[in-house]
């Protein structure tokens, strides 16, 4: 047996009990077991005999010694099981010497749970019968023969951090379909072998081999679900094979990520499946990735997208028996035949959630170029390790499956097998020369086989060869939301309503909803003349005169005519009145004669002008104190609306909500700003000018009026004035990043170089004092990897403007100024071991970019725009409510001055300043191409309408963080914008599964919903639509949910979202067109012509929608009363 390592840790199995056993001879056989694990015997157990009942207690416990320096490590526990086989010992026969043994079977003990954190687990496992074992007949039993073990390590074998971040990567290679017909299973006996790398954190990749596949002429399809086997040789026992609870189940060709995929491959993958040759292996082989392995993994991924998956054919050798006994070489075993390669997108892995991925790859002959070229893969498993893997295909070796382990063999003879079979094993990297000759001959084996000189390889595409491989993660690189939470998620939109109260009728409730009428309507005729006259023409009424009066009332009753009201309140009168004369007066058939109706119009005017003044003398008294809105809409919604209207270039209603904003609130400076910023987006550079410097005049130490004020004095090239701004602004806030950084660029202008270097040298010096004082902060932390201050971020995380009073004391622990457009907390992991990378190399690093794609800036207009105020994110009940981002646990630190200059002057749509901020970015020493680099180039682009190059950056952004979802957000909106739906509809359902939200959320779930919409996928749009309505209502989210549940035919829902819809604005014409739709269905006439009248009034411009009421109402016989 091996020796112990000092430094190892023993893992004992402990086999206890043995149970329904049976022998060859008697009912009480003799057995004991033996334990192998890892090609070497453990030890065998005492030999025991078995009771009548068929059980054993062995009590035998043996052990191995985990090192992960060296000896068994990690990879060896996740696809190495520790074999137990019984043996029984039969009764000595008369004149023989020695027992004679055979063995009755062979049970698995799979030791993945020592990889899950677990110190000791116990398992029953069945033993497997060997071929012509007594145990064969019990498999047809109820009771199958099983062995009860125990296995246990003194302490875990994985850390916290391992169990965390590690992860367990499981490959299943099923088969090979579709292979040349020049494969025949007669002939010199050929391996088949498959081999594919898994990034490790050093600087050699893992290497996975699967062996010895089966070549078939086909005839049928393999079977489903069959278990997946250990990619192990030399199993006794055929069920041995199987690894315990792990099936290839196989699924629609469709829902595979492969390449033969789609409707048109079908019937080809039938034919191939069904008829054709195939190898098959049905192997799984794990691997384990401990922590920077998965980062390895994910950044090759992120890196390479394609991994190759080798393929070839290499000659068995038959080992002839005999010590002394010399094996002949063939032709063909210097070389490697019918070597090819698929390529494997990996991709699908850093997809939210996504655990794996299994398909069919098409399979093309290797050339080292072209794989190269596809996958920055220079080095192949069989081309430079080729020899060792030749010298060990001989039948009768290790590998082969038909060779059978002598279980009498020394210990000495198994230790020597080992060592062959680990100086077997590739090392990659180790062998790289042009020309590899073999070590038993001269012949040098072929490197770089050309397509002309491969025909074999060539075979591979003429016969449409493919394999179906599948590649599995414990757990998903990139974490995905839960069902369960989305759930809850929707609850809280749709709480469970109350039980609608009974309707109850009779005379005396039609009078009284005629009441209730009256005083609505008197209400509104009296907030109209308070409108055209003032409130204090109520209580200087009695020194008005007559004359006034009636003019007065002539001037109200025009305008009450010329704006619809007054038919309006007829129309809302109507309803009540017909009650009335249904309900008290018992009024239901047509009158007889003409006399008759004037006589009871007549009684009925006098009852309703009585009932008319019993209403006003009740409702007037409380109504002169005045009532307020009952629809009132905060700053933050106002906000919000003036977003909706700018992203979907509705200028001039953007603008009434600014303007209604400021008219509320004149003294709130951010209203200023907000304004402004939105003035630079519609370049109109002198009301943005005007919005700042009354801002400034608010607020004369307000650091970002400052600024915006100094911006634009450069823009409209007032130099002088912009000086005195940035100097100022530097002035008052010293550690000021981006007023420092600002203040050089103008200098830059002005050619001042000396005084260019100095704004630049201290605005460096500000953010490495900032660094720094993370650093502090970190020590003084707990020592978990957080931000500083992480609970309350400087007042840039809210909104673009930080406090409307005071400065620099908003930051306390970073003493950094609030109001910066960037976040002011560090990565710990970026300061402790990637800031000297980024200093050396440009070169993209996946763990040193940005981790969080929230933090990346936010563009105007379109697309990724904060709504700022730090008392929206009070009001609103989720951190994405209101559009701006929030930092998350995992940040990213601007790299440079610039990069988070660039983030403020994205906020405030300066864009024609960007560009040269790009420039210094793209010089600087510790910048450079990043992911945020190509998404502000992009989002530039974008409002430009320059489609091509915004895609062109978006895609180099993607290339430099694939799992930021700002990227695929944009990308949304590229898309979105450019009339490719499809496209974006992708992009948006993947930005929504990730679990960090992107900094736009709200524009991506209206906009997917319109997508659903569009597709007629009205639930899925229902669905949206809610969490939208959730985060940031609008009239455009209630608008969305009420058309989703109009086309379901669910008009209540409908109705009450429509109704939201026109509470927040009741002057979108697409609302009032759905309420009508709602009334036609619902049989409402009034409604329906009411909703009707105010669709055309505000001028609805779907003609297809206009066109679609005037089917239903011609369908309902009313609603239009035009007819």
């Amino acid at each position: 047996m091996e020796q112990v390592s000092s430094t190892g840790r023993p893992v004992q199995i402990t086999v206890t009990d043995g149970y329904d056993l049976k022998g060859f001879k008697g009912d009480t056989p003799v057995t004991f077991i033996r334990a192998e694990f890892n090609q070497v015997v453990l030890g065998d157990s005492a030999k025991i005999a078995v009771s009548p009942e068929g059980t054993a207690k062995y009590n035998f416990t043996c052990s191995f010694e985990f090192n992960p320096e060296g000896g068994v490590t990690l990879h060896d526990l996740a696809h190495k099981p520790v074999f137990l086989t019984m043996t029984e010992v039969l009764p000595k026969e008369k004149k023989q010497k020695e027992e004679k043994t055979m063995i009755l079977g062979q049970a698995v003990v799979d030791l993945l749970p020592l990889l899950e954190g677990e110190s000791s687990f116990e398992t029953m496992v069945p033993l497997h019968p060997v071929p012509g074992s007594p145990l064969e007949a019990l498999r047809s039993g109820i009771k199958q023969c099983s062995l009860e073990v125990k296995v246990f390590v003194a302490e875990p074998l994985l850390t916290t951090a391992q169990i965390s971040g590690g992860n367990l990567l499981k490959v299943t290679l099923e088969a090979a379909y579709s292979v040349p017909e020049s494969f025949i299973p007669m002939g010199l006996l050929q391996n088949f072998m498959v081999g594919l790398q898994v990034p490790s954190a050093g600087e050699k990749d893992y290497p996975i081999f699967f062996k010895n596949g089966t070549l078939k002429l086909g005839g049928e399809r393999e079977p489903l679900p069959r278990p997946k086997k250990w990619p192990i040789a030399n199993i006794l026992a055929p069920g041995a094979n199987n690894i315990p609870d792990a099936f290839i189940v196989g699924g629609p060709y469709e829902e595979e990520e492969g390449e033969l995929n789609h409707p048109e491959d079908r019937e080809f993958r039938n034919q191939a499946e069904c008829i054709k040759k195939r190898i098959t292996w049905d192997l799984e082989s794990r691997c384990y990735l401990d922590p920077p392995a998965v980062i390895s993994f994910q950044k090759r991924i992120a890196d390479c997208r394609f991994w190759p998956v080798e393929i070839t054919r290499v000659p068995l050798v038959t080992v002839p028996k005999g010590k002394s006994a010399k094996f002949e070489k063939t032709d063909d075993e210097g070389r490697l035949s019918f070597h090819g390669v698929a390529y494997v997108n990996m991709v699908p892995l850093l997809y939210p959630g996504v655990k794996r991925i299994r398909g069919a790859f098409h399979v093309y002959p290797y050339l080292g170029s072209t794989v190269y070229e596809k996958t920055k893969c220079s080095f192949s498993l069989f081309r430079d390790t080729g020899h060792h893997l030749i010298q060990n295909n001989k039948i009768g070796g290790i590998n082969s499956p038909v060779s059978k382990p002598v279980i009498s063999k020394n210990l000495k003879e198994e230790k020597t097998v080992k060592e062959k079979d680990m100086e077997a094993r590739s090392r990659p990297g180790d062998v790289q020369a042009p020309s590899i000759k073999s070590q038993s001959s001269d012949t040098p084996l072929e490197v770089e086989p050309s397509l002309c000189n491969n025909p074999e390889g060539q075979q591979y595409v003429e016969a449409g060869t493919y394999i179906v491989l599948e590649i599995e993660l414990d757990k998903a690189l990139v974490p995905k939301r839960m069902p369960e939470e989305l759930a809850r998620r929707v609850k809280e939109m749709i709480p469970p309503r109350p039980p609608l109260t009974r309707r109850t009728g009779g005379a005396q409730k039609a009078v009284s909803d005629y009441h209730m009428q009256i005083k609505n309507i008197s209400r509104a005729i009296l907030n109209e003349y308070h409108r055209m006259f003032g409130k204090q023409a109520v209580k200087v009424g009695s020194d008005l005169d007559s004359e006034t009066l009636e003019e007065q009332k002539c001037q109200l009753n025009y305008e009450l005519n010329c704006s619809g009201k007054y038919f309006a309140f007829k129309e809302q009168l109507k309803h009540a009145v017909v009650k009335i004369v249904r309900e008290k007066y018992l009024k239901t058939t047509a009158f007889e004669s003409q006399e008759e109706l004037q006589k009871f119009i007549s009684e009925l005017y006098v009852f309703l002008v009585d009932q008319m003044h019993v209403a006003l003398n009740q409702a007037m008294p409380d109504d002169v104190q005045g009532t307020p809105s009952t629809i009132y809409t905060s700053s933050e919604q106002l906000r919000l609306f003036a977003f909706e209207a700018e992203v979907n270039e509705n200028y001039e209603m953007a603008t009434v909500y600014y303007e209604e904003r400021l008219v509320r609130e004149p003294q709130n400076l951010e209203h200023w700003l907000d304004y402004g910023a939105f003035c630079l987006l519609t370049e109109d550079n002198i009301k943005a000018q005007e919005c700042f410097r009354k801002a400034l005049s608010l607020n004369q130490n307000h650091i970002h009026s400052l600024l915006l004020c100094g911006v634009l004095a450069v823009l409209m090239e007032n130099y002088e004035q912009a000086e005195i701004f940035f100097e100022d602004a530097t002035c008052l806030e010293p550690t000021n990043v981006v007023a420092w950084t600002l203040l050089g660029l103008y200098y830059e202008i002005q050619n001042n170089d000396i005084r260019m270097e100095m704004a630049f040298h201290e605005a460096f010096k500000q953010l490495q004092a900032r660094v720094l004082q993370a650093q502090v902060t970190k020590q003084r932390s707990t020592g978990t990897v957080e931000y500083v201050e992480e609970g309350g971020k400087d007042d840039s995380c809210l909104g673009p403007w930080g406090i409307t009073s005071g400065s620099s004391t908003a930051a306390v622990k970073v003493e950094v100024p609030a109001g910066l457009g960037a976040p002011l907390s560090i990565l710990d992991e970026f300061l402790d071991e990637s800031s000297n990378l980024q200093s050396e190399s440009h070169e993209p690093i996946l763990s040193v970019q940005s981790q969080d794609p929230t933090t990346s800036q936010k563009p105007s207009n379109t697309f990724m725009k904060e709504i700022p105020s730090k008392k929206e994110a009070s009001e609103c009940q989720e951190s994405s409510t209101c559009l701006h981002p929030t930092l998350y646990s995992v940040s990213q630190t601007p790299a440079t001055v610039f990069m988070e200059t660039i983030r403020f002057l994205m906020k405030v749509n300066a864009v024609q300043y960007v560009h040269r901020v790009l420039a210094h970015e793209l010089l600087c020493p510790h910048g450079g191409p990043s992911c945020e680099y190509y998404l502000v180039l992009a989002q530039t682009h974008l409002l430009k309408k320059d489609f091509a190059k915004a895609e062109e950056y978006l895609q180099q952004a993607a290339q430099m963080d694939y799992l930021n979802p700002n990227v695929w957000g944009v990308k949304g909106h590229l898309y979105f914008l450019s009339g490719n739906h499809a496209e974006a509809k992708a992009c948006y359902e993947r930005t929504i599964s990730f679990v960090v939200d992107a900094s736009e959320m709200h524009f991506i779930f209206l906009r997917l919903g319109q997508i659903y919409l569009e597709e007629k996928e009205y639930e899925k749009a229902k669905k949206t639509y809610l969490q939208v309505c959730k985060r940031s209502p609008s009239c455009l989210t209630w608008l969305g949910l009420g058309i989703a549940c109009y086309k379901l035919d669910e008009l209540t829902e409908a109705e009450d979202a429509l109704s939201e819809a026109n509470a927040l604005n009741n002057y979108n014409a697409e609302v009032w067109a759905y309420l009508a739709l709602v009334c036609l269905k619902a049989g409402r006439q009034l409604e329906a012509e009411q909703a009707y009248k105010y669709t055309m009034k505000l001028k609805l411009k779907d003609e297809s929608l206009l066109a679609e009421i005037h089917m239903v109402q011609e369908t309902v016989g009313f609603g239009n009363p035009s007819f």
